[in-house]
């Protein structure tokens, strides 16, 4: 018997997502890649990993949409080209499922929120500054998706996962698609 794949379904209104994000180096990215299979292969996951080029972890996200919204693309822009602050460290050393209502379930690793304090601080500014203080609404658990899978971990520790971060990145993602495209970086300094 094959195992089914969850799918995650988006609605007609909700083909183009918008968001800000902080991606790793690409030695990382493979580092990340590989620990989620071998934490899938663990658990008994049985979705496809995400791809080391679309690992990620999310600021905000600025919205799903019919089309690409180019005005909130160029607000997230002039925003995000105001942010001043440093590189800095962050690691990854837990690794859970995240609730939700769907029965799909985001396999997940979490890191410390402190680490990102200033650069979130600075972009939270910015984009109220820009009129788009509606993405800056709820609390930020600093996470990189694995995997979205029905069955659902449990929190544990890992081995940490590190890196610098020194951008940030606006990302057009076609949900559904696998599909990301950069719309801007903005190096730390």
């Amino acid at each position: 018997m094959v195992a089914r794949r969850p799918r995650r379904k988006f609605g007609a209104s909700q083909k183009e997502r918008i968001f800000l994000a902080a991606l790793p180096d690409e030695a990382t990215a493979a580092r990340i890649h590989a620990l989620g299979e071998t934490l899938a292969a663990r658990h008994g996951l049985t979705a496809a990993p995400i791809l080391p080029r679309h690992l990620h972890v999310t600021l905000f996200h600025l919205g799903d949409w019919q089309a690409v919204p180019e005005e909130v693309v160029r607000l997230a822009r002039a925003a995000a080209g105001e942010v001043r602050a440093m590189p800095f460290e962050v690691s990854f050393a837990r690794a859970r499922s995240f609730r939700n209502r769907t029965g799909v379930f985001p396999f997940v690793l979490t890191g410390d929120a402190k680490q990102w304090r200033a650069l979130y601080g600075a972009l939270a500014a910015t984009l109220k500054s820009a009129g788009l203080g509606g993405a800056t609404q709820g609390a930020f658990e600093p996470h990189v998706t694995l995997a979205y899978d029905a069955v659902r971990v449990a929190p544990h520790a890992v081995d940490p996962i590190r890196w610098t971060v020194r951008d940030f990145v606006l990302v057009h993602s076609r949900l559904g698609k696998t599909e990301h495209a950069h719309l801007g970086r903005w190096a730390l300094a």
